[in-house]
């Protein structure tokens, strides 16, 4: 895909992370969500352990990746967790995603990361597909939730 731009988020790019957020609104289906505040939001892009990746276009955001770092006691190195991946769905299949995830890779290996890690509903072929495309490894495990509201 031409003149698309992979870039990590900084923390005076606020709008650029809330238009991402409405990238996985609409791809996700997300029915009646409701923005959190501006305040909060800044907040989550000023801290050193969550970051944010777009694909920018035509100086819109068609995609990208939340993730966060996740200290562990194993090791020294963290890991680090992919929330969430999305391209709009006009600009699927063109590579983007896979443009995100060497990104991410790429910063995780420079920042001293033991590995990178993402989720994938079982249900979800069309992720499954992605992530295993784009050298992920899959592991079968079962998520469990516990529900606090």
């Amino acid at each position: 895909m031409d003149n698309i731009e992979i870039k990590k988020l900084s923390s005076s790019e606020l709008s650029q992370f809330i238009e991402l957020i409405r990238v996985f609104e609409d791809v996700f289906e997300m029915k009646n969500f409701q923005m959190p505040s501006s305040y909060y939001l800044q907040t989550l892009l000023d801290r050193d352990d969550f970051f944010v990746f777009v694909s920018i276009s035509q100086n819109q955001v068609i995609g990208g990746l939340t993730a966060y770092t996740l200290s562990q006691y194993y090791s020294e190195k963290p890991l680090v967790y992919i929330f969430d991946l999305a391209v709009l769905t006009k600009y699927q299949r063109q590579g983007i995603g896979k443009s995100l995830i060497e990104a991410i890779n790429v910063y995780c290996k420079k920042m001293g990361a033991e590995e990178v890690f993402v989720q994938a509903d079982l249900v979800d072929d069309y992720a499954l597909d992605f992530y295993r495309a784009t050298g992920g490894l899959p592991e079968e495990v079962i998520h469990f939730t516990y529900p606090l509201s």
